[in-house]
C-alpha cells in the first residue's frame, strides 16, 4: 500500500478522514502545491551554494542527491535556483556520455568544476532506480537512495577531475519552515477545519487556481503529478545552459 493511498482506504472503512497534502515531493496531482516542498527546495538551494564554493575552489565534480522519490520536482526547482550545471530527474532517463560531454564542454570554457543535482529516483537509460533497501513490513517498502554514489563511481574513470558525491538526505525534511509553506499550511489547516464543520469527510483540502477547495480522496489517489519533458521549467533550464543528459 502506498502511503498516499492510506487516507482513501481508511475512508472506505467508514472512518471520518479529512486529508491535507503534506509531502515535500510535490507529486499529488489533485493540488497545485503541497506544503513542505518549498522548504525542502530552499534547503537544497542553500546547500548547493556551499557545494558550489568547494567544487570551484578544488576543481571537482560534485553530485548532490536530493529527495523526491519518483518525481523530479525538488531536483528540477532546486537545480535551477541553485545554479546546477546538470539536473537528473526520474522522468528523463540520462546518458552517462551526455554528462561527460557537458563536463568536457565546461572545461573547454575554463570552468573546471561541475555541479550535478540528481533526484533519488533518477535512472540511467536502460537501467533501473537505485534502491537503498526494501522493508517488507512497511507501507513504504522500496527506499530509494544511492544514485549520487553510483554516478560518481561511474563518472570517475571518464573524466579528469575528482568526483565527489553528497546525499543530502533528511536535511531536506527539517529546519526552519519557509514563509511560503507557513502561509500555505495555515490555509490548508483552516480549510480542513471548515470541511469538518461541514461534514465533508472522505475529502482532501486542495489548492486549485489559487483557491482552497475540497476534493474526494478517491479522486486524489487516482494519479500523481510528474515533471513532463515539455514543461516550461525544463525549457527555461535548457535555455540557461543546464543539461538534462537525455539519452
Amino acid at each position: 500500500m502506498e502511503l498516499s493511498q492510506a487516507p482513501g482506504i481508511f475512508a472506505r472503512k467508514g472512518i471520518n478522514v479529512i486529508g491535507i497534502p503534506k509531502t515535500i515531493d510535490n507529486d499529488l496531482g489533485a493540488t497545485e502545491a503541497t506544503f513542505g516542498f518549498d522548504t525542502a527546495v530552499n534547503i537544497v538551494v542553500e546547500n548547493l551554494g556551499r557545494l558550489h564554493t568547494t567544487a570551484e575552489s578544488h576543481q571537482r565534480i560534485i553530485v548532490a542527491e536530493v529527495m523526491g522519490r519518483h518525481a523530479g520536482w525538488i531536483a528540477l526547482n532546486a537545480g535551477l535556483a541553485g545554479s546546477a550545471d546538470v539536473i537528473l530527474i526520474p522522468e528523463m532517463p540520462y546518458s552517462l556520455n551526455r554528462i561527460v560531454d557537458k563536463v568536457h564542454e565546461r572545461a573547454s570554457e575554463g570552468k573546471l568544476f561541475t555541479i550535478i543535482v540528481a533526484g533519488e529516483g533518477a535512472i540511467e537509460a536502460g537501467g533501473s532506480q537505485v534502491v537503498r533497501e526494501v522493508v517488507k513490513d512497511s507501507p513504504d517498502q522500496i527506499r530509494l537512495g544511492g544514485i549520487a554514489a553510483k554516478l560518481a563511481a561511474d563518472l570517475q574513470p571518464l573524466v579528469d577531475h575528482e568526483v565527489r558525491s553528497v546525499q543530502l538526505g533528511h536535511l531536506q525534511r527539517g529546519g526552519e519552515t519557509s514563509a511560503f509553506d507557513r502561509v500555505l499550511s495555515s490555509r490548508y489547516g483552516i480549510k480542513a477545519v471548515e470541511m469538518i464543520e461541514q461534514g465533508l469527510f472522505g475529502q482532501m483540502a486542495a489548492k486549485k487556481e489559487g483557491r482552497m477547495v475540497s476534493i474526494s480522496l478517491e479522486e486524489v489517489i487516482k494519479s500523481n503529478k510528474y515533471v513532463t519533458p515539455e514543461s516550461e521549467l525544463i525549457k527555461v533550464c535548457k535555455l540557461m545552459g543546464i543539461c538534462f543528459a537525455e539519452a
